[in-house]
């Protein structure tokens, strides 16, 4: 009969006929005897075993390590994937124990204990722990280490800053015909720089041009990922010519290589090329659409040189691309208006920000006040910072101790410096810095060298420096001699320690010291740092230097200060020459006057721009004191409000007055 059977395909009824039709679990039901009236009905099945890899590795994804862990050692088989979820969780929230359970159930597994994988995966663990002797162990002990696994080491390596060490395995890797990728060489870059941090900053050029080296050899130098490190590697070394030359070789450019660039730019004193590298970026036909790390990078530049113009195209291109929606943006576009002179826009930016404030907000708003002389507004704003409810930082105290030096607020100083202690902050040298700052512009300069003897670290040539500078405002040549006989051992090549020195002895009637000092500088071949002054006109930035008096235009600005100075010598006005080092004829010392950067500046500001307009001009060494006094008589004769920042605060410049009331 079945042999019968018609072999034509079986149709199924259409859905709504099948659904009518009992099953057989129905037709049984409908047979048995009805219990409705003992128990009220059978009991539902009971549901399916949960998966317990599954559960472990959702308990994971849910933040529950504590119910994750207590199944662990009852799970028969573990996954891959569960190894895995536990060791990311674990590494998220810091939980050592948990990382190491998993570390002892692994080495017990017959299957897993020998996975390159879940080594690499444990060896990040322990990394982002800090636990880098653990980690050392689990590559050691790898019975097979592929090239994540070397890699993984690598950056467990550069988080914890050994950069010998770090060379030495990609040496290693090189000797055992381990194959390199790109993240091999940028995690020994970055491990190099970790080092220059925390350890031997005079080593990490070396040890970054032997990466670089390495990474030449094996045809990896002008890939995109190590191009871009080694150009950030570079910029944070203050090598900037070899970060030029990497990023203008590099064949393809991404957004982060061009923030790296702009970023290497506007950390080490070019904030002008900083602008018009970002300009290029954006004119390119790449299509590229910067990210809120090159706005920021963008606005410290803007920042750097007062271009208050391109900072608020910034500042509209950041409100139509949404990003003021980030608080690093805003802490940076706060910043950008208080150091380009506009104070109460950063502040009103700071109101604007609300609870999203955060310890840079304040810090920023700090730093502005202290920059514009506001000493006592600065202190204010840290008392609010606390009663808000925030813990000053380090950063807090180094900004609020600024703002008293520039306003000489010695007892609040000290206050504020013995009550670190109180918020767990430690101080350093930048803040003994900013103590002796403070005590020796108010003149105190016994009790400023009393606190650097008694510093329980080792006084860095930021301390001594902010010495020097104290005794040449008051021109005490014993301390000065003090502080030199140090920095000369801890910066051989800084030439601006030098010239400092000489023109304490040149104010001192001392000119046998001076050239004893001229010599010094010809015969190590030291240059000082050339002064060099920007302007913004029409958003277009301008930059002068001291040097650069040779062209006609120059010319040209120098005799209208020359008009103004002429003026000035009828109402009693002599110039400064003491300043000028040089064994020559007074008149040619008063020439080189005129030629100062900032000079130039405010000419070419006063010659392109309309009379209500006020003139910003930022300069990268402190305004000498032959520069403040025909500022401020220009604004003055010219009722022009002049606005210059130097490298220590701002000066405003208006009817003959200065903001910073002659102590600076």
């Amino acid at each position: 009969m079945f042999a019968s059977a018609p072999t034509t395909p079986l149709h199924l009824p259409h859905p709504a006929f099948r659904t009518r039709r009992p099953t057989l679990a129905r037709c049984r039901s409908s047979f048995a005897p009805s219990s409705s009236s003992s128990s009220g009905g059978a009991p539902p099945p009971p549901p399916p075993p949960a998966n317990p890899n599954h559960l472990i590795q959702t308990l994971c994804a849910n933040g529950r390590l504590a119910r994750a862990a207590a199944l662990l050692p009852g799970l028969p088989a573990p996954t891959q994937r569960t190894y895995e979820s536990l060791l990311i969780a674990a590494a998220r929230a810091g939980d050592a124990s948990l990382t190491a359970a998993v570390h002892r159930r692994l080495e017990a597994d017959p299957v897993f204990r020998a996975d390159p994988f879940l080594s690499t995966r444990l060896i990040e663990s322990y990394a982002a722990l800090g636990a880098l002797p653990a980690a050392r162990q689990v590559f050691d002990e790898a019975p097979a280490r592929d090239i994540f696994v070397w890699n993984a080491l690598l950056k467990a390596l550069a988080l914890a800053g050994h950069a010998d060490e770090a060379l030495a395995r990609l040496s290693d890797m090189g000797r055992l015909a381990v194959p390199v990728d790109s993240y091999s060489y940028t995690h020994g870059l970055k491990a190099c720089i970790a080092a220059s941090a925390s350890h031997a900053p005079r080593g990490a050029f070396a040890r970054v041009r032997e990466v670089h080296a390495h990474a030449v050899r094996r045809g990896y130098a002008a890939h995109t990922h190590v191009a871009t490190t080694l150009v950030d590697c570079y910029a944070k070394l203050g090598v900037v010519a070899y970060a030029e030359t990497i990023f203008f070789a590099m064949p393809e450019r991404n957004i982060v290589s061009w923030s790296a660039m702009i970023a290497c730019y506007a950390k080490n004193e070019r904030p002008g090329d900083a602008i018009e590298l970002f300009k290029e970026m954006i004119a390119s036909d790449a299509g590229l659409v910067p990210n809120p790390i090159t706005i920021v990078s963008v606005l410290n530049a803007c920042a750097g040189v007062n271009a208050l113009d391109h900072g608020k195209l910034l500042h509209a291109y950041i409100l139509r691309r949404g990003f003021d929606s980030l608080v690093s943006v805003l802490n940076a576009l706060m910043a950008m208006y208080m150091r380009c002179g506009r104070l109460e826009v950063g502040r009103r930016i700071f109101n604007w920000m609300g609870k999203r404030r955060d310890v840079v907000s304040w810090n920023s708003l700090i730093s502005g006040y202290g920059m514009h002389g506001f000493g006592r507004e600065a202190v204010q704003v840290f008392e609010e910072m606390v009663r808000a409810g925030l813990s000053p930082n380090i950063i807090t105290f180094i900004s609020v101790l600024g703002a008293c030096s520039h306003a000489g607020l010695v007892d609040e100083g000290k206050e504020l410096f013995e009550s670190m202690a109180d918020y767990s902050v430690t101080p350093r040298a930048e803040h003994y810095a900013s103590m002796v700052d403070l005590l020796g512009r108010a003149g105190q300069l016994e009790e400023a060298v009393e606190l650097i003897e008694s510093m329980r670290i080792e006084p860095s040539p930021q301390v001594w420096g902010a010495l020097l500078g104290a005794c040449r405002i008051h021109g005490h040549v014993e301390f000065a001699e003090m502080a030199c006989s140090h920095l000369f051992d801890l910066e051989p090549r800084n030439a601006g320690n030098y010239v400092l020195l000489a023109d304490i002895y040149a104010r001192a009637k001392l000119h046998n010291q001076v050239d004893v000092l001229k010599e010094l500088l010809e015969e190590h071949a030291l240059e000082k740092v050339t002064g060099c002054s920007w302007i913004e006109v029409k958003k277009k930035l301008h930059s002068f230097t001291s040097v650069d008096n040779k062209n006609p235009p120059v010319e040209q600005l120098q005799a209208l200060i020359g008009e103004f100075v002429a003026q000035m010598k009828n109402e009693g006005y002599v110039p400064d020459t003491g300043i000028v080092h040089y064994n020559i004829e007074e008149e040619e010392k008063e020439r080189i006057l005129l030629g100062h950067s900032e000079k130039l500046a405010v000419a070419f500001g006063l010659i392109n721009t309309g009379s209500g307009e006020v003139i910003r001009i930022t300069k990268n060494l402190r305004l000498c004191e032959d520069c403040h006094s025909v500022t401020k008589f220009i604004s003055k004769f010219t009722e022009r409000e002049i606005v210059v920042k130097d490298v220590n605060r701002f000066h405003h410049f208006r009817d003959g007055i200065c903001s910073c009331g002659e102590y600076w």
